[in-house]
């Protein structure tokens, strides 16, 4: 199956944490300090659901979260976690597959887009987008290249797409333009920090558009 990260499941963390140390936390950590008390969330590509102690060291009870992961074996980790009193549905489904019977105050892809191609990138976002409350918010994380540190950024970014693809088969060859999309969307940047040399961002964008 596409984009599963099955094979590398028990070492993602430990992986991540060897390239880019503390950053992958941090930028999500960040990204945790703008969910408010008693919200519905939506977290698409959730892998070893760390991000769940996070979301319960913040909020010990009172939220209502959908979890969606393709990969059981990240499941069955997430499911181990720490939520506290929090109300949590675990969806081991694609996102494309997932039936979203609700709207969510916020939403969290935490370097999920990265994994598919452009089209398939354009049917998840408009999918995603249309469960957002008006006035929701979407945490946003992934990588990025900047001109500044392009002469690095691409050969890593180009190293970790080759992996991804053999050992997990994603999709993408390339960043998706998810800038593009938010602005088609009528989303607005209203926070941004930037992480590992400028490498990675974490983007917070409110919903302007409640079709």
């Amino acid at each position: 199956m596409k984009g599963n990260y099955n094979n590398i499941a028990p070492y993602y963390d430990r992986l991540s944490r060897v390239i880019f140390g503390k950053a992958i936390v941090n930028v999500q950590r960040y990204l945790v300090d703008f969910i408010k008390a008693n919200s519905t969330i939506l977290i698409v590509g959730g892998g070893t659901g760390w991000i769940l102690e996070e979301i319960t060291k913040k909020h010990p009870e009172g939220l209502h979260i959908t979890y969606i992961e393709i990969s059981e074996k990240m499941v069955e980790l997430s499911r181990e976690r720490d939520f506290g009193k929090n109300e949590v549905i675990f969806i081991n489904k694609p996102i494309q597959e997932a039936v979203l019977s609700r709207q969510f105050n916020f939403v969290i892809t935490p370097f999920f887009l990265d994994n598919f191609s452009d089209e398939t990138t354009r049917n998840i976002f408009k999918k995603i987008h249309h469960v957002v409350t008006g006035d929701g918010l979407w945490l946003f994380a992934d990588f990025r290249v900047t001109e500044k540190n392009q002469l690095w950024q691409m050969p890593l970014l180009k190293i970790m797409y080759i992996f991804f693809r053999t050992v997990c088969n994603i999709e993408a060859h390339r960043l998706p333009d998810t800038d593009t999309l938010f602005k088609q969307y009528s989303y607005k940047k209203i926070a941004s920090k930037a992480f590992f040399h400028d490498f990675i961002c974490a983007d917070v964008f409110i919903k302007q558009d409640h079709r």
